[in-house]
This record gives structure tokens, C-alpha cells and sequence, in this order.
């Protein structure tokens, strides 16, 4: 009975924890972000933007911030200001940040990086709360607040471990950009990589609002509908939709300007900037349009005008499809849970009427082009209305982008973020296979694969029969990786498994020898008392010549026990070779887990369509491809 109630009590203990755990990793709406805007003016900033591309870029991220939102913006040199007070993002707020965007400039001295992360970051912007905070921090250069070179090397490190790591603490996360090459790179991806955070390089306009754009799709996902070529569907759900086209670098300036790009609604009227409608918001700038259009007609809208890299859909909608969170970067340790639900405005939807009809797909695309897709999907609906995979493994390190897209007939919606596949220091690609490295083996601290064993001889005294035997201990021979008996001989943590060979443990025979000794002790101590004094051994009636008997045996018996000693506890030079209890031969496989090329959970890339994946090694190809598969 009381082991039962002690049960009781443990469930009731953890049944709580429990159903918390399960709680909070249920897939909800996310809440509205906090962004920081943190801008480098150094000096420095008249060669590494002599074009200013930072205002252009700001205006950027002022008019595709999403409404409620909060945000602030902060520039720097030696001094901090605040250029964009911090607060709800809504249309007052956007026209103060595109017309402050103007005073960013490049005249000021120095670059005191940690005094503006700790104005940026005051309780007093946000009444001490950093959760779901996301700070965007823009420079070209290093950490320079003084002449002497050991001054900034020590406010760096001052930056890492008094400023960083409490507001990491507190749930902040910093997203850095480095402007050109002459960044400290290394220190910015620090900032990056404890926070949580991405880092990433800019060196052209292009570039760096790409960078601002996927710093910002990864702080706060807005809902996308997909692009199709030069078209995209508007569902009859949909209340607002804003479209960034990018040009990229082959039309910017002047050229772009009398580029004139137009949208054709459903009905085959054309907009443009110059006759807008009412319910159209359109501005242009070097690199790209942003179109804004409430209350859109529900159909296909094409653009006119050619799509640079980046340009995307977003739409305000009672229909959402979520996804959790993605990394940015992944190792296969610490693999990508891939979760994607759908909203219809607060309510998980999770009606099979709705989820039979969604075709929803994931796809990759790594930097160099090549790509590969799998369906999530499957032929019933998922549980909970939530669809799920693992990418715990790609074909090589580097920077993927991640697409969602979900078609539902009648409706479409999409999800973008970057991440970047690391493989952690020391694993080995392709898998380990035979003969296993020794060295890797201790290494990893993994039993050896034994040579056949021998028998324990009964008797230490005895001489063993012939065998292969290491060096003694007082003259080790060099262990070499491909002769692993020699290597278990010199390895002392193997002593204890003699213990374990032997009929008696050790310690059962100690005991029993000490018995001996106080039992031995005790009768010579009587024999002593009954030496001094005679006449109480004649009292007694005892015959003198038994007691001597008796004093004969006892001496016998003390003269014994040091020899039990000696045979019972086994000399350092007669221990047997340990290899007869080395470990099964069964275990060794731990050692090639961590690296299994052959692992099912490699990103399910057995169901991936790979023919894209033109870098993939050639056991991996798909049996069918098919012909009107779409090229990227």
C-alpha cells in the first residue's frame, strides 16, 4: 500500500508538467513582434555606401512592417539618437519613418555598437519585456570607440558578456547585417549565433534588402500567396494584399523610373502609379514597387514588368496558415521540426472537409540553385489539423531557403525563411563504414571488438598457457590504432573486470579474512589471560598439557592467516589479461549513429523528388522523373 500511494503522488506530481509540455508546444497564432531598427552613421559609411542604400532600405522595412506590430529605429557613431520613436506601427507611424529615413547619413566619429544595443534595448521603451523581441542591427565596420586597439578588443568582449547575454536571457534576439567586407564579421555572428539569431552579408542595394527583408520574415512571418511566373491568385477571403516587386541590379535609377511597371487586375484593367486608384497605395523606389490594395477583386492578378529575386505577396486574411518557427541554422543533432496548421482568425481548423482538399508541399533550394521538394500531405487528414516532417540532414553545408506552399483550390498560401545546414566539428561524411578507426572508437569512449578470448586461468601461480601477451607494465609498447588487444591491456579502467571474473567478489573475501583475523585475535587473547594466571587454570580443573595443545593450535592458526592473505588477494603481475569481459561486439554500431548516411530521417529524401538536386550523389537519383516537372 504505500509503495502504491507513492505512485500516486509522483503521477499527481507530474501529470501538471505534463499536460504544460504538451500545451506549449501546440501550434498557436504567433503574437505581435518587436522590432528594433539599429543603423551604423560612422564615417566609414562614405565608402562602403557612397549611395546611401540604408535610407531606401529602412523605407523598406517601415512599409512592410505588419500592422500592430510595434517598432523603433536607433542610429549611431559614437553617439546614439533615436531617429523613429518607438511604438505601434500603424500609418502615422510609417510616414514618421520614411520621412526621418532622409537623415541617415555617414558624419559621425566612431562606432560605439554596445552603447546603442543598450539605449535600443531601456526598460523604458517597453517596460523591461524583450519576449518576442527582435533587434536589426545594420554596420559595416568593427567595435571602435577609442585609438587603442586593446580598448575596442575589451568593449567587444564587454558587449558579449555584460549586454548580450542578459537580454538574451530576457528573450531578445539580434539579427546583424554586415554592410562590406570590412565588418567584423566573426563579432556580429556572435551576436547572431548566441541570441538565436541570423547573420548576413550586404554589399550591394539587392543585397541588402534582401537582407532587411529575410531579417524581417524570420522576426515577424507575414502571410504570402505564391507567385506563379508573372501571376497570383486572389481568394475572395483575402481583405488586403501588398506586393514587393523587385527589379534587381539590371534595371535600377533612372532606367527603373521609366521602366513603368503595371498590375492587370481579374478583370484586364491595368494599374499603374501614375493612375491609382483610391484603394491603391504605390511607392517606388531605385530597386523595387511596393503595391498595397484593399479590398482587392478575388482572381488571378498578373504584373507586367519582370520579377527580380525576392519579390513576394503578402495578404492580411481571416485565413491563415501557420508554421512554427524555423531556425536559423540546423545541424543533424539539432534537426528542423517542420509544423504547419491553419486558422480561420483565432480557431484552429481542423474539419477534414477543409484538410482533404489542401495539397501542401515543402520545398529547398540551396544558394547555388539546386532544389528538391517533398508533399506533407498524405491521403487522410493529419491529426489536429496539423501537418509535420524532420529535415535532420542535406546533401552539404550551406544556406537553403525554405518554401511552404499550401493550394487549396480555391485559395493559396505561402511561407519563406532561410536557414543555413551546419555539420558539427568532427563529423565525418559519407558514414564511417569498415574497418572501424580505434582511434575514433576511444575517442568516443565505446568498448573495443575483443580478439578471441582466452580462459581465465584458476590459479595466478600457475603459468598460462602460451598466447600473445603485451609488453609488461613497467615498459608499455606504443598502442597502435589497428591492434586493439594491446590497447585494452593498457587501458587501467579495464583492472575492475577481473573482480568480475573471479568466483568471489573481493571485497566477500576481505570479509571473510577479517573474520579470521578477529577470531584469532579473541582466542589468543584468552590464551594470554589463561598463561598469567595458572592457578585459575588449575581451579577450573584444566589439565596443563591440554592448554599448551590448545596454545599450539592457536599460534597455527595466527601463523596461517597472513597466508590466506597472501593467496586470497590477487598480486598486480598476476592479473589476468582483461580482454575475456571486453564489451559485446554488438555495441560498436553507437559509434557510426551520429553519421548513418543510410538514415530514414534525412530530411524523408527516399521521398524527395532529387532529379534538382543536380549535386546529389547518383544512388539517390529517382527511378521516374517527370517531363513537365518546372525548372528553377
Amino acid at each position: 500500500m504505500p509503495r502504491f500511494l507513492t505512485l500516486v503522488f509522483l503521477a499527481a506530481l507530474l501529470l501538471p508538467t505534463t499536460l504544460w509540455a504538451e500545451e506549449t508546444t501546440k501550434l498557436t497564432l504567433p503574437e505581435s513582434p518587436d522590432i528594433r531598427i539599429i543603423v551604423d552613421i560612422s564615417g566609414s559609411m562614405k565608402e562602403t555606401d557612397p549611395n546611401n542604400l540604408r535610407q531606401p532600405a529602412v523605407r523598406l522595412l517601415a512599409r512592410v512592417l505588419p500592422e500592430g506590430s510595434t517598432a523603433g529605429v536607433w542610429t549611431f557613431g559614437q553617439y546614439v539618437n533615436m531617429l523613429v520613436p518607438h511604438g505601434e506601427v500603424n500609418e502615422g507611424w510609417r510616414e514618421t519613418a520614411i520621412n526621418r529615413s532622409g537623415k541617415i547619413n555617414s558624419v559621425a566619429l566612431r562606432t560605439n555598437l554596445g552603447k546603442a544595443i543598450e539605449t535600443a534595448s531601456d526598460d523604458y521603451v517597453t517596460g523591461g519585456t524583450l519576449e518576442n523581441t527582435h533587434f536589426i542591427l545594420l554596420t559595416d565596420g568593427k567595435v571602435d570607440i577609442s585609438d587603442s586597439d586593446d580598448v575596442n578588443r575589451a568593449e567587444e568582449k564587454r558587449i558579449v558578456s555584460k549586454v548580450l547575454e542578459p537580454l538574451v536571457a530576457r528573450g531578445a534576439t539580434f539579427h546583424t547585417v554586415a554592410l562590406s567586407d570590412q565588418a567584423d564579421a566573426g563579432f556580429l555572428k556572435t551576436l547572431a549565433d548566441k541570441s538565436k539569431g541570423s547573420f548576413r552579408t550586404a554589399d550591394t542595394a539587392e543585397a541588402l534588402n534582401l537582407a532587411f527583408l529575410g531579417a524581417l520574415n524570420t522576426a515577424a512571418p507575414q502571410e504570402q500567396i505564391p507567385i506563379e511566373g508573372n501571376a497570383f491568385t486572389v481568394d475572395a477571403g483575402v481583405k488586403e494584399f501588398t506586393a514587393l516587386i523587385f527589379r534587381g541590379s539590371a534595371k535600377t535609377g533612372e532606367a527603373a523610373e521609366s521602366a513603368g511597371l503595371e498590375m492587370i487586375g481579374p478583370d484586364g484593367k491595368a494599374l499603374a502609379q501614375s493612375s491609382a486608384p483610391d484603394n491603391v497605395r504605390w511607392a517606388r523606389e531605385a530597386a523595387y514597387d511596393l503595391v498595397t490594395i484593399t479590398e482587392p477583386q478575388s482572381g488571378e492578378w498578373r504584373v507586367k514588368g519582370a520579377l527580380g529575386e525576392g519579390s513576394q505577396v503578402t495578404v492580411v486574411s481571416d485565413l491563415r496558415m501557420v508554421v512554427s518557427q524555423i531556425p536559423p541554422t540546423f545541424t543533424p543533432e539539432s534537426p528542423i521540426n517542420v509544423r504547419v496548421g491553419f486558422f480561420e482568425k483565432a480557431d484552429r481548423i481542423t474539419s477534414p472537409e477543409f484538410l482533404d482538399v489542401l495539397s501542401v508541399k515543402l520545398s529547398l533550394m540551396s544558394e547555388d540553385g539546386s532544389s528538391g521538394s517533398k508533399t506533407l500531405s498524405v491521403d487522410s487528414s493529419p491529426e489536429e489539423g496539423e501537418y509535420s516532417d524532420t529535415i535532420s540532414k542535406l546533401p552539404a553545408e550551406g544556406v537553403y531557403r525554405i518554401d511552404i506552399v499550401a493550394d487549396g483550390k480555391t485559395f493559396a498560401r505561402k511561407f519563406t525563411a532561410t536557414t543555413e545546414f551546419i555539420l558539427p566539428v568532427g563529423m565525418i561524411e559519407p558514414a564511417i563504414g569498415a574497418p572501424i578507426d580505434i582511434s575514433l572508437a576511444e575517442q568516443s569512449g565505446q568498448a573495443l571488438p575483443p580478439e578471441p578470448e582466452p580462459e581465465i586461468q584458476p590459479e595466478p601461480q600457475s603459468e598460462p598457457e602460451p598466447q600473445p601477451q603485451p609488453e609488461p607494465k613497467t615498459q608499455p609498447a606504443p598502442v597502435k590504432p589497428a591492434d586493439p588487444a594491446p590497447a585494452v591491456e593498457a587501458e587501467p579502467v579495464d583492472e575492475p573486470s577481473v573482480e568480475s571474473a573471479l568466483p568471489f567478489p573481493l571485497w566477500m573475501i576481505g570479509a571473510g579474512a577479517g573474520a579470521l583475523v578477529v577470531l584469532a585475535l579473541i582466542l589468543i587473547l584468552l590464551m594470554r589471560n589463561r598463561r598469567a594466571s595458572p592457578d585459575a587454570a588449575d581451579a577450573a580443573g584444566e589439565d596443563p598439557e591440554s592448554l599448551e595443545d590448545l596454545q599450539q593450535e592457536m599460534a597455527d592458526i595466527e601463523a596461517e592467516v597472513p597466508v590466506v592473505m597472501a593467496e586470497e588477494e590477487p598480486a598486480e603481475e598476476d592479473i589476468p589479461t582483461a580482454t575475456a569481459v571486453v564489451e559485446p561486439e554488438e555495441e560498436i554500431p553507437e559509434l557510426v549513429e551520429p553519421v548513418n548516411e543510410d538514415d530514414d530521417e534525412e530530411f524523408g529524401l527516399d521521398e524527395f523528388e532529387l532529379s534538382e538536386f543536380d549535386d546529389l550523389p547518383s544512388e539517390h537519383e529517382p527511378e521516374n522523373e517527370p517531363d513537365d516537372k518546372p525548372k528553377k
